[in-house]
């Protein structure tokens, strides 16, 4: 017995060597076969997106999955710039009519102050199918299954392709209706109201209506009450909203907004059926993780297959989706890039969006490195540049980059980074007299000379770096006078010998004291000055050092600058409420006009008030009033001064320290092809094309497996086994040498 345990266990160690050898053969961190599937892997960190509702939905992040799956009516050309809209859900992209305050029609170049209302007539794109989802799902009876269920039969369901039917239904202008109407919702958070209110005709008095309408709804329910009554805005005429026919949707607005065609590109108008809020809207569906925040019901490419939160998201391709042909025309520079290759084929090309959660750069940047990541980020601009930053620092790097033919092309994109101010803060903000009004405003002018970006983005950070900016609006649009001749921000810097100088430290130092916190002390109390900083991530070691930074900056003047770090939904519900004091922002154009920065200093769309992207909750009478005028100017002499006074006010009054314009430029292994970075095009998966048979062979020869260290492995069980059968035969000899000879007793 003792031979044949011996021989099992020998047996037993080689098959565990041998299943290691296996295993130890694939690195991969998806299954075996992953490489051949024509899917598309990338990650995001921190957090699942907490808006993917369109009325909510306005963060970066969540960008990555909404423009993928819903369709607004334009978009723009993937190739083309300047940015050229073009027609996705519609069927052309219209032109307004404008009518005087009797209603007849002007001419095209009608002055704005004659025209008291535009009508766009958009023309809907007939044919086009919403995705496959249970709220379409209809009987035998042509009743529908899944609109009138209870919790029981809910049960515990938690993803629309767990019931058994699924239905769809054609696009029409009445989705389009549904939508606009939506922003009059108090249910959930809709940060583009206010400017929809200023403009939709109708809109405001039409929102105190639903407002009305809901506390109807909500009587004798709990404050709290997850499970809400369906509100049902089709009840409810929209003055500026209507649908004439079937196909046609049409918009009115007061006076003249050129920058409508703009927001028409935006998920924010996309189509939403009445059938997938009311479904959304029914008892437990809020507590089993189903709503428009995780499932979205589009009419775009990919649809929502599976969300683990803060784990996986998945997005397949929509079988009920038309199909585009690839652009055919673009800018000189694409053809021999091989951007045109694939013109007039249907899109998209890729079956399945795998996207997993990576907290931290380096692990994200190794698997890219190793294969396993087509993308790092889809939506994010940087690691292009970042990349390119580590290949110029070592020859090494650089090499490896070109033998395995990575891609980083660059581009020079309308973004902002930029250190903000709460307005509504005692201390850095507005102030509530006079006199404290020019002590703070002498303060945040202070931080805004410490605040070295030339030296933090422009020469320690270049992985994410850029050209320090002298006001909100990026190079590259009409309006921005950045880099150009003389031009600077007179608070932080002087021009000098044909070039904007940051004033020295000293300069700070005395609109400290002037402030009332001489050598970063209140003058009063004597007591150090403390500020704290809300930065939108956790402390990865990819933030620390550039939150270290940052400390520094402020130390320059004697301030104490505390880190309060947080994820980015806990940031979202801080500034919300108004708890924060200085804050990390950023902004990525929605549309290629010079309105789309400023907007993000105007009264009416404060943060902590309205819910808007008015982080820093600035309030200046003037300037929003040159931001009315703004919005309904063409390009030309008028709405070059108006930008010019409105810039000049915010370098004055400071509500932000002005950051740096970043270098954009994305990263693609050599197997994707049609990349082409931009920070205004979102629905970019669509257009690229995977090569799986090349990424199968490559991920193949840059992981190969090692295996000398299975051979010492080995052999070192073999040892131990040799050495466990020469004990154990010792044993056996020894203990026969030592058994005692038995005899027989005298007269047995």
């Amino acid at each position: 017995m003792r031979g044949f345990h011996l021989s099992r266990a020998w047996h037993l160690a080689l098959a565990l060597l041998v299943a290691v050898a296996a295993g130890g053969c694939n690195n991969s961190p998806y299954p075996a076969d992953a490489a051949q599937r024509n899917t598309l892997y990338y990650t995001f960190d921190e957090r699942s997106p907490r808006y993917l509702d369109p009325t909510a939905s306005y963060a970066n992040p969540e960008s990555a999955y909404t423009f993928q799956i819903y369709e607004p009516p334009y978009g723009y050309h993937y190739l083309k710039r300047p940015y050229t809209l073009v027609p996705k859900s519609a069927a052309e992209v219209a032109k307004p009519t404008y009518l005087d305050k009797d209603g007849k029609v002007l001419p095209a170049d009608a002055p704005p102050e004659l025209i008291a209302q535009s009508v766009y007539d958009v023309r809907i794109r007939p044919g086009v199918l919403y995705q496959p989802h249970p709220a379409f799902a209809k009987d035998d009876q042509g009743r529908s299954r899944y609109l009138q269920l209870s919790r029981e039969q809910l049960g515990d369901r938690r993803s629309p392709f767990e019931f058994e039917h699924q239905g769809t239904r054609e696009l029409v202008a009445e989705d389009f209706v549904y939508a606009l109407k939506r922003h009059a919702t108090t249910r959930i958070e809709a940060p583009v109201f206010a400017i929809f209110a200023d403009y939709v005709i109708g809109m405001r008095e039409y929102a105190d209506r639903i407002k009305a309408e809901d506390v109807k709804l909500l009587a004798g329910l709990p404050e709290d009450a997850r499970d809400k009554p369906f509100l049902d805005f089709r009840k409810f005429p929209l003055e500026g909203s209507s649908a004439p026919d079937k196909y046609t949707w049409r918009i009115r607005l007061k006076g003249k907004y050129p920058q409508w065609s703009y927001w028409m590109a935006m998920p924010f108008l996309a189509p939403i059926p009445w059938e997938a809020d009311a479904f959304y809207a029914q008892e437990g569906m809020s507590e089993n993780g189903l709503s428009l925040n995780q499932w979205p019901v589009g009419t775009g490419p990919y649809m929502m297959k599976e969300f683990v939160r803060d784990r996986r998201h998945v997005m397949v391709r929509n079988p009920n989706y038309r199909g585009e042909p690839y652009p055919c025309e673009g800018m000189p520079e694409d053809k021999p890039a091989g951007l045109l290759d694939d013109c007039g084929k249907p899109m998209p090309f890729i079956d399945t969006l795998y996207v997993t959660i990576e907290k931290e750069a380096v692990p994200r940047r190794d698997k890219f490195k190793q294969g396993f990541l087509d993308v790092p980020e889809i939506e994010r601009p940087e690691y292009g540049v970042s990349f390119r930053a580590d290949a110029d620092d070592s020859d090494d790097i650089r090499r490896l980059y070109e033998e395995r033919g990575f891609q980083f092309p660059l581009m020079t994109d309308i973004s902002n980074w930029y250190l903000g101010f709460n307005m509504l803060d005692p201390v850095v903000g507005k102030g509530d007299t006079p006199e404290q009004q020019v002590r703070n405003r002498k303060l945040r002018q202070a931080i805004a000379i410490a605040v070295d970006w030339e030296e933090g983005y422009g020469r320690i950070f270049k992985h994410k770096g850029g050209v320090a900016a002298h006001g909100p609006i990026p190079p590259g649009l009409f309006g921005s006078r950045e880099g150009q001749p003389g031009f600077h921000n007179p608070v932080t810097h002087v021009w000098r010998d044909g070039k904007a100088v940051r004033r020295p430290i000293e300069d700070a130092r005395k609109l400290l004291a002037q402030a009332g916190y001489p050598e970063g002390r209140d003058a009063k109390t004597g007591k150090p000055l403390v500020l704290n900083y809300d930065f939108q991530r956790a402390i990865t070691p990819e933030f620390k050092s550039e939150n270290d930074w940052m400390v520094k900056q402020f130390a320059k003047l004697g301030i104490q600058l505390e880190i309060r770090a947080t994820d980015f939904n806990q940031y979202q519900d801080k500034t919300l409420k108004g708890r924060h004091q200085i804050f990390w922002g950023g902004w990525l154009a929605d549309y290629p006009d010079a309105e789309n920065f400023l907007f993000l200093t105007y009264g009416p769309l404060a943060r902590s008030k309205s819910q808007g992207d008015n982080y820093a909750n600035y309030d200046n009478p003037e300037y929003d009033a040159l931001y009315r005028q703004l919005q309904a100017l063409e390009e030309g002499p008028r709405k070059q001064e108006l930008i010019d006074r409105m810039v000049r006010m915010l370098q004055e009054d400071s509500p932000w320290c002005f950051g740096y314009f970043p270098w954009g430029g994305l990263a693609f292994q050599q197997w994707v092809h049609n990349g082409k970075p931009s920070i205004m095009i979102r629905d970019m998966a669509k257009y690229y094309r995977i090569d799986t048979a090349l990424r199968t062979r490559k991920q193949a020869e840059w992981n190969q497996p090692v295996y000398w260290p299975l051979g010492l492995l080995f052999a070192l069980a073999a040892w131990l086994v040799w050495v466990a059968r020469r004990s154990f035969r010792a044993r056996e000899t020894a203990t026969a040498k030592a058994a005692p000879v038995v005899t027989a007793a005298k007269g047995a």
